[in-house]
């Protein structure tokens, strides 16, 4: 007689990675295209262009004990692209909003930025206030403590960054994974938090707009 067969075990069941959407909001020349391009390839551009129409990037993103894939949409600030924008906030997940610390009139226009967050999302979406190019701080016209009042204000995080320098683009992230939604309780916030860039994981998808 032979010997019964041994059960097979069932595969392990492939877990989906969970998707991201950031957008990135913000007037003109405030940096938003910079601090992407730091947090991907750590790298600054010192010619400056303007985005047309939407930029797409993505990259995957190890977490302590979870991996998840950010979404990264950069949006351009000129006027004329502006009836873009809700289509594409209406499904993030994030939003952050840039100004220039060097131009205070970005700053005060981050309020119609939040205002077009809020209109498309209501309260289920993650805002991040963010005063960029920290790197010259000696022509600041937005001390650190408007910032932090004005997000405190608004209800949404706050941060201060240098896309040239690099200074707390990381932390950036890290703070944005900590609370993604339903991953409060697997991202710590800390050095443990760090991130990987394979090449195989990253893409870059450019979505123009001829006008």
């Amino acid at each position: 007689m032979s010997e019964a067969a041994a059960p097979q075990e069932k595969p392990a069941a492939i877990t989906p990675l969970a998707k991201y959407k950031l957008v990135f909001l913000g007037d003109q020349g405030v940096g938003k295209t910079s601090m992407i391009t730091r947090f991907m390839y750590d790298t600054f551009d010192n010619a400056y262009q303007a985005t047309i129409g939407i930029d797409f990037l993505s990259k995957t993103m190890y977490l302590e004990n979870r991996t998840v894939r950010l979404q990264l949409w950069d949006t351009a600030g000129q006027e004329r692209f502006r009836s873009l924008i809700p289509s594409y906030i209406r499904d993030s997940s994030v939003a952050v909003v840039v100004y220039d610390i060097s131009n205070r009139a970005s700053f005060l226009n981050t309020s119609k930025w939040i205002e077009d967050v809020r209109a498309e999302r209501g309260q289920d979406v993650v805002i991040m206030l963010v005063g960029n190019k920290t790197d010259i701080a000696d022509r600041r016209q937005v001390s650190i403590d408007e910032g932090a009042d004005k997000a405190k204000e608004d209800n949404v995080m706050f941060i201060e960054t240098s896309a040239k320098a690099g200074h707390n683009i990381k932390a950036l992230f890290r703070k944005l994974a900590t609370v993604l939604p339903g991953l409060e309780d697997t991202a710590a916030p800390g050095e443990s938090n760090r991130t990987t860039i394979p090449i195989s994981r990253v893409s870059h998808v450019h979505l123009s707009t001829r006008v």
